[in-house]
């Protein structure tokens, strides 16, 4: 399969997010061994250089320095640039850790913060809280953040260091646990409070101990892990890795400079990555270049109508072309008009944003994508037919598919019911090769590539 890669099932199991790991638990993504399975089979250069260009928590990136080799992750959402830089922590670090939160809350009094009015914790938290939720925030980044990291022009997030990153982790952590009665029935989304009395109101000590109980827990973690490599007396050397925080449409990663690509980009299910970090970006307003509504329009997979006129691109491929021609003839409302236009938007940063990870990706090198099949209605976005698609367009061989059936986050709808179409998802882990030309045409199916069962987990 791949030739010769080792594919397991990109489904995370929470089951396996324990220790250092389960301080992780962003949505989407893929688990550790997954990664770890593939790039050990791949048989990589030491020097060889691995990109992710949607990094989301980091999963590529830590997967590949615990292995030794180098990597690059690309993401635009700046919550996702603070826990991927966060994972990547030496376990070294895990005695300074604590010190550090119990200065930053000595000077909790010391040096209590005025809120503005436009502060985005008050969208959350009652004004004493929020207050101190910010002040938190504010020594973390008057203890921790220098010189490589301020600047004129603002604060660099991609600068930022393992540890104040570590700590901002524990701070959102802790704004979650506190916002646990605002969980909606996904998981993964915590909703605005309805009215101003109904904002959050923990005590001070209530949101300070959170705080310093995440930062124990993550130094006991990083220790326990330390341990284990000392028991097992391996040497471990580190890979170097970069997050960047770009748009992967347009990131500045130099042609032919990537050896191995390993992602997981937006599905197209609705689903808006900003607003399931949204508590997090209000932690991080201060630091924002962008608002968050900016931002989730910048992002793939936007639930906002694009500000520019986008058009239906055959390039995309046969597919592409006719499941949107479908949609935009959908009975439903807005399809031709809403719906149309933010599929399009969708398609449209999907392509470019190919075309810049071929371009970075050298000849013969590989690619991996795990990507999921959805459902608009009745109508069957079929999503791994048509990145392949996109890919031969621009040069990416497939060598091998398999497939994976899964629950899926859309079973919850109960609107779904008033259409025929199957449960679950199809998730799907596509495996290219570069070739040294673009494919003129884009065949539905090419000689070599082998096509696995779909397997049940």
């Amino acid at each position: 399969m791949g030739v010769g890669l080792k594919i397991g099932s990109p489904k995370r199991n929470k089951r396996l997010q324990t220790g250092w790991e389960g301080f992780f638990p962003y949505y989407a993504g893929f688990p550790e061994l997954f990664v770890r399975d593939i790039l050990e089979s791949a048989e990589l250069r030491d020097d060889a250089v691995i990109l992710d260009p949607w990094n989301g928590s980091g999963t590529t990136t830590y997967a590949a320095s615990q292995l030794g080799l180098k990597s690059i992750g690309i993401d635009l959402n700046p919550v996702m640039i603070i826990v991927a830089r966060a994972r990547l922590l030496p376990p070294s670090e895990a005695d300074h850790l604590r010190p550090l939160a119990a200065t930053i809350l000595a000077h909790l009094r010391e040096s209590p913060v005025t809120l503005t009015d436009e502060d985005p914790l008050l969208a959350w938290f009652q004004p004493a809280a929020a207050r101190v939720v910010r002040s938190i925030e504010q020594n973390i980044r008057r203890t921790l953040l220098g010189s490589m990291t301020k600047s004129p022009d603002g604060i660099h997030l991609d600068r930022i260091s393992g540890t104040a990153a570590t700590l901002y982790v524990a701070l959102f952590a802790a704004c979650r646990r506190l916002a646990i009665s605002l969980r909606s029935s996904n998981p993964t989304w915590i909703k605005l409070p309805k009215a101003d009395d109904d904002r959050l109101d923990p005590t001070a000590y209530a949101i300070a101990h959170q705080f310093a109980k995440n930062v124990r827990g993550m130094s006991k973690a990083l220790a326990a892990k330390q341990l284990e490599e000392e028991i097992n007396g391996a040497e471990f050397t580190a890979g170097a890795s970069t997050i960047q925080l770009s748009d992967t449409a347009t990131m500045a990663i130099p042609e032919n400079s990537i050896d191995f690509v390993l992602t997981s980009p937006p599905y197209c299910t609705r689903i808006d990555y900003t607003a399931a970090t949204r508590v997090e970006l209000a932690v991080l307003g201060p630091l924002l270049k962008m608002k968050p509504r900016d931002l989730g329009r910048r992002m793939i997979g936007s639930v906002q109508v694009p500000e520019e006129a986008i058009k239906m691109d055959k390039s995309w491929g046969p597919t592409c072309s006719s499941f949107l021609a479908a949609l935009k003839k959908h009975p439903s409302k807005a399809s031709d008009g809403y719906y149309y236009k933010t599929h399009l938007d969708y398609f449209n940063k999907t392509a470019r944003s190919l075309i810049r990870v071929t371009e970075a990706l050298k000849p013969g090198g590989r690619a991996i994508f795990v990507v999921q099949d959805s459902y608009y209605k009745e109508l069957h976005n079929d999503l791994p037919a048509i990145l392949t698609e996109m890919g031969a367009r621009q040069g990416l061989s497939l060598s091998g598919r398999e497939d994976f059936h899964l629950r899926s986050m859309s079973d919850i709808n109960p609107g779904r019911k008033t259409y025929e179409r199957p449960t679950g998802a199809t998730e799907a882990v596509l495996c290219f090769v570069k070739t040294n030309k673009a494919a003129r045409t884009t065949p539905r199916s090419k000689k070599g590539v082998r096509r696995v069962r779909s397997r049940r987990r």
